[in-house]
């Protein structure tokens, strides 16, 4: 394939709890040698049916409120038909129609062109699923 597409599958230890782990730099990182400061897109995603990618601001409790809203949309109770794993379970596999599973995101002079507070995250609520994989592909 030619340098015009450019892949890279990160692996992302999430352990047992619900996380919102920020992959900023590592998208950066990996801009820095695919990108090679040319214009593009790149595309985040998650290939997970419990999992998301989102673009938010973090750090200053956002992240946090994420995971709350997500508690109060989709409580991890009896209510689900997918009943397996965790109590509560049913409710991960139905998160990428609120979070999807990918984002795709402008590059501008080999850089990730982001608002100032924005961050892309991976978004894991399934705490039976420790490692997750996150596919990074630049199109030049």
């Amino acid at each position: 394939m030619s340098d015009a597409f450019t892949t890279r599958v990160l692996t992302i230890a999430t352990g047992s709890d619900e996380r919102v782990v920020d992959i900023t730099g590592d998208c950066a990182s990996f801009l820095r040698e695919a990108a090679a400061g040319r214009d593009g897109l790149l595309n985040i995603f998650v290939p997970h049916a419990t999992a998301g990618i989102a673009v938010i601001e973090t750090g200053a409790g956002s992240d946090d409120d994420l995971l709350s809203t997500l508690h109060t949309l989709l409580p991890a109770d009896d209510r689900w038909q997918h009943r397996h794993g965790s109590p509560g379970h049913g409710r991960d596999h139905v998160l990428p129609a609120f979070v999807p599973p990918h984002a795709t995101l402008p590059v501008v002079g080999g850089r990730l062109e982001l608002g100032t507070w924005q961050s892309v995250c991976l978004v894991d609520t399934n705490r039976d699923n420790p490692d997750r994989r996150v596919r990074l592909s630049f199109l030049g």
